[in-house]
């Protein structure tokens, strides 16, 4: 794992390795993504607006689409954030009029700025979102990502990280138990189990 780092390991939580160099970010967010991508793409095109997948504030229920319009949102939101960095404006975290205890509020936002791009359309405005960040981080050094604060005491790194590569991590999980739930849901309406499928 080179120099990648243990997050500190909570009961019944996986530890995750975190990373601390350019390299290893970027390894870690291309990593994250072309997986997640797999996933999202086993989507059926039908079912991309149902809201039937568990929401980012306990007791919502959102679709796979704006699962992926959150994502979007919060990669252009970095994007925004280095942009505005780079030609020495403030940065407003985590966005102008929102605080970071009104996140549910954030991702609302998200879900309408998106809702009438079809669910291909925003698989390919995630992707060049993605683009887009591995083309900013690239030019980058390690000490500007890693050596100093950037926001309260995380480094540029850290931030870019916590909201593009971790979240593709947590959504992998989110669209994967979607897809399972569906696919055993599908077979209890068609009046039969996969594993009497196949005997039949």
């Amino acid at each position: 794992m080179g120099s990648l780092r243990k997050e500190e390991a909570r009961p019944g939580r996986r530890v995750i390795y975190v990373p601390a160099s350019k390299a290893e970010l970027l390894s870690a967010l291309c990593m994250n993504f072309d997986k997640l991508m797999i996933d999202l793409a086993r989507v059926p095109q039908r079912s991309a607006r149902d809201r039937t997948l568990a929401g980012h504030a306990a007791g919502t229920v959102i679709s796979p689409a704006d699962l992926v319009s959150y994502l979007l949102g919060w990669n252009l939101l970095v994007l925004k954030w280095l942009d505005r960095d780079d030609r020495g404006l403030g940065v407003d975290f985590p966005e102008t009029g929102f605080k970071w205890n009104q996140l549910r509020l954030l991702a609302q936002k998200f879900y309408v700025d998106y809702a009438d791009l079809s669910y291909p359309e925003l698989l390919e405005r995630l992707s060049i979102a993605k683009q887009h960040l591995i083309a900013t981080i690239s030019a980058r050094t390690d000490a500007e990502l890693y050596s100093r604060p950037w926001y309260d005491k995380w480094s540029k790194g850290r931030m870019i990280q916590f909201n593009t590569a971790s979240p593709y991590a947590n959504a992998r999980g989110r669209i994967r138990k979607w897809l399972r739930d569906n696919q055993n849901a599908s077979s209890v309406v068609m009046g039969v189990s996969r594993n009497e499928s196949d005997v039949a």
